[in-house]
């Protein structure tokens, strides 16, 4: 992680952002400039984190390997973000111009087809299952984007729908670098389905935590302005605990979402109603529920240093404030 406790992998994480950038160099230095823009801009580097942890969890075999794998997610994830800020006409990415915005849309776009094409470069060298499994996760991702955005204002949209597309979108990355790192580390079948579900639910929580602070927290430690899902007509589980909360609220954000486009004033208003609603503490409570299931878990793992640093990851990632 760029900042926060230490989780005993520090060093391994170093390995990490080295070999993230040994595999962005190109003979085109505007492709690299723009793939080290885009990882330079750090993140909490969960998904390498949960990778390290679960293979140091049952073992600690192939740590090289998972080293690669955990640099391989993270360049997906950073080309997700890449193609993110464009589809979503996000203007910051953690404080920092969008990429898109510095290097034009198109310039950006290749950048992100380019740092998909390295990861599995990295990731095609592993075995099928793994291979089969970061595939899916990828397909994941991209159907889960579709939903996101064909439903944008749809106040016909559940809880469920909403479980499922961050599942997709967040939990199943996770997930992935938890069961990839057990599986490389030598864990039991046991333990790998364990950590499989632990990454799913520590996702779960990421997402809904994330999804509070686009309503809550605070533009300069975030590096982005607050109220972006709502700006996009995305229907969160916020917007959901607001709507169920009365009819008066239910109306305000109905007319909000069935709007074209939303104005920054029309945002700041919807994100006072969906305070004011109790929302907030009602998905913090939905956090702590998946986050409980991950530490839950975590019962099936063999006892040491790196499980109890996957539970004090759980509590770090449901209460962050960034």
């Amino acid at each position: 992680m760029t900042s926060g406790p230490d989780f005993g992998v520090d060093k391994e994480l170093g390995l990490v952002e080295a070999r993230i950038r040994d595999a962005i160099q190109s003979d085109e230095p505007l492709l690299t400039d723009i793939a080290e823009y885009v990882i330079a801009a750090g993140g909490k580097r969960i998904r390498p984190m949960v990778a390290l942890l679960a293979n140091k969890a049952v073992g600690g075999k192939n740590l090289g390997r998972t080293v690669d794998m955990a640099a391989a997610l993270e360049l997906i994830h950073s080309a997700t973000l890449l193609h993110d800020d464009i589809n979503d006409g996000g203007l910051l990415r953690r404080g920092r111009e969008a990429a898109y915005k510095k290097y034009g849309l198109q310039n950006a776009l290749v950048a992100g087809d380019f740092l998909f094409v390295k990861a599995f470069a990295i990731g095609g060298t592993f075995e099928r299952e793994i291979v089969d499994l970061t595939a899916r996760v990828c397909t994941a991702l991209a159907e889960a984007e579709i939903v996101q955005k064909r439903h944008a204002g749809d106040l016909t949209w559940t809880r469920d729908q909403y479980l499922d597309v961050i599942q997709r979108k967040t939990a199943m990355p996770i997930s992935a670098g938890a069961r990839i790192g057990a599986i490389l580390g030598g864990g039991t079948d046991a333990e790998v389905d364990a950590l499989t579900r632990f990454g799913m639910n520590l996702g779960l929580a990421f997402q809904i935590v994330d999804d509070i602070l686009d309503v809550v927290g605070t533009p300069a430690v975030l590096g982005k302005p607050v109220g972006s899902d709502l700006r996009e007509g995305n229907v969160t589980l916020l917007v959901l605990h607001a709507m169920n909360d009365g009819s008066e609220r239910r109306a305000a954000l109905r007319d909000i979402l069935q709007m074209p486009t939303r104005t920054d004033e029309v945002v700041a208003r919807g994100l006072t109603v969906i305070r004011e609603s109790g929302a907030v503490d009602r998905a913090r409570v939905d956090a702590d529920h998946f986050g409980f299931l991950a530490r839950e878990a975590l019962d099936d793992v063999r006892p040491g240093p790196a499980r109890d640093a996957l539970a004090r990851l759980v509590d770090f990632v449901v209460r962050r404030n960034a």
